[in-house]
């Protein structure tokens, strides 16, 4: 079988005893970074034998997929770990998990730390409903089309993203969702975790007075739910923009702009 293993997202006694055990007995260990996972495995002192522990990342998971499939189809165990939190999410290894499925072969996950959950937990902001996106684009024009995408998804959001992306990603996320309450995590379960919580703006002149490194989840609060009539949404259009009315109202923007067409066709 093939076994999903999760593994710490920074401080190496978060692993499971369950994992210790996958990890230590599975024929192979496929790593996203043979060398990462080796400073794990030293850690516990899980000695491995020369060849057993293989890298598949994001620009050979594909390739590796058949070989996989055969040691799978010779009855060997295999166990999938990433460089942090559990495979898949955010990182590579759904391909492999499809393709193994689709081969027939039984694939059993190993949870343990997965940034997203463990940073939502500790937010303090709503559970009930949320929505991981993981992490946004690079280039910041690609990067506001996809916060228009995701800044009406209903309830809490999630992401990830590098520390010094924070600020152009809070800029955004105020013009799409508002000036809500955001919390930020930074370097979870590491030696300088921090964490901040505030609106948007708040946190935007926080962080620039002080900038950060490392890695960071970001959870931003569902907009504020205010009942609007498309007729007082209508009188607002014509005096301001799609995105102040949306910041104004907590509105959807699909909706607004869905009426913004209709003002201009009018």
């Amino acid at each position: 079988m093939l076994y999903i293993v999760a593994t710490p997202i920074g401080n190496l006694d978060d692993i499971t005893l369950r994992a210790v055990r996958v990890l230590s007995d599975c024929d192979i260990l496929l790593a996203e970074d043979t060398r990462h996972t080796a400073k794990l495995l030293n850690h516990l002192s899980i000695a491995r034998s020369r060849g057993s522990v293989i890298s598949v990342h994001d620009h050979n998971e594909t390739q590796r997929s058949a070989w996989v499939l055969e040691k799978l189809s010779e009855g060997l165990n295999l166990a999938l770990v990433t460089d942090a939190g559990t495979p898949g999410i955010s990182d590579p290894g759904y391909r492999l998990v499809r393709d193994a499925r689709h081969a027939g072969h039984e694939v059993v996950p190993i949870p343990g730390a997965c940034a997203a959950v463990a940073a939502l937990s500790a937010s303090g902001l709503p559970t009930d409903r949320f929505t991981f996106v993981g992490f946004p684009p690079k280039k910041a024009a690609a990067r506001r089309r996809w916060l228009d995408e995701v800044a009406t998804a209903p309830g809490t959001l999630v992401l990830y993203a590098a520390a010094r992306d924070v600020p152009k990603i809070l800029a955004d996320v105020r013009e799409t969702r508002g000036d809500v309450l955001v919390v930020v995590a930074r370097e979870m379960t590491k030696r300088y975790e921090e964490w901040l919580t505030g609106t948007v703006s708040e946190t935007l002149v926080r962080w620039e007075a002080s900038p950060r490194k490392g890695e960071v989840t970001l959870i931003i609060d569902r907009p504020p739910e205010q009942v609007v009539d498309d007729a007082s949404l209508l009188a607002m259009l014509r005096e301001t923009t799609v995105k102040e009315v949306v910041a104004l109202t907590g509105a959807s923007k699909r909706r607004v702009y869905q009426l913004s067409l209709r003002l201009k066709k009018d």
